[in-house]
């Protein structure tokens, strides 16, 4: 029968007293940088918030959803003690490392839908990637509808009635 014990001790033959070698092993064990000890988990919400923020941010985005998201939201928003919801038009699967977005946008007339679009795309990838340290792997935008400047907004319609 073999001594494990005897074979897995250190040899301490060198110049180096026990506890000189005990003293530098130390920092060794700890496992590194304490940013790097546990895990962090994003929910999908999180995400969906900053990509909200990030692409409402961007000038040409009138609003985020469809017309009838924009709908329901004003009839939500209407009820004391609810807020806007930023998340409005906004998908996202989040994943260990990477996301994946998917965006609904209304864009104002008159301006490039390609242009808006790419700097939508940007503004978004680097906030979330910012932010979260999460790989964005795609922005997928849908233009559902474009804002014409004699249109009024749901939203000012619902002030009025208020």
């Amino acid at each position: 029968m073999t001594d494990t014990g005897q074979q897995n001790r250190p040899d301490n033959s060198s110049t180096e007293s026990e506890g000189d070698s005990a003293r530098k092993n130390v920092g060794a064990k700890r496992g590194g940088d304490p940013g790097t000890r546990g895990r962090t988990t994003i929910a999908d919400g999180v995400v969906e918030k900053i990509a909200g923020m990030a692409a409402r941010d961007v000038v040409g985005v009138h609003a985020m959803g469809s017309g009838v998201s924009r709908a329901f939201g004003a009839a939500r928003e209407r009820v004391p003690g609810t807020t806007k919801s930023v998340s409005r038009g906004v998908k996202v699967e989040v994943g260990e490392t990477q996301t994946a977005i998917d965006l609904e946008i209304v864009i104002d007339y008159g301006v490039s839908i390609t242009d808006v679009a790419g700097a939508v795309r940007e503004n978004v990838i680097s906030g979330v990637e910012w932010m979260t340290g999460l790989e964005v792997v795609e922005v997928n935008i849908a233009v559902s509808d474009v804002h014409l400047p004699d249109e009024e907004d749901e939203e000012e319609d619902q002030a009025r009635l208020r």
